[in-house]
């Protein structure tokens, strides 16, 4: 379902994935497949803010890429 709604993305984990790393249903969408090991990292160091920088850029970086997707769709349909 969500592949319908997001596009389709090899790397999308599935609901099952998803559900088991306990993700919010407002986060299951094309940067998942990064906010598991994200999290992941997270819990495994405390949340110190320095240890998981790598998995922190990558997802902000696809949740940015994402947005700019969105914003070009949306300027293509009021075109």
């Amino acid at each position: 379902m969500l592949e319908s709604i997001f596009g389709s993305s090899s790397e999308m984990p599935s609901q099952e994935a998803m559900a088991q790393a306990k993700l919010p249903l407002g986060y299951r969408d094309n940067c998942a497949h990064l906010l598991i090991p994200l999290n992941k990292c997270r819990s495994a160091t405390f949340s110190l803010p320095y240890k998981c920088e790598d998995e922190r850029h990558s997802y902000e970086k696809c949740q940015y890429e994402d947005f700019k997707k969105r914003v070009k769709e949306f300027d293509a349909q009021k075109a």
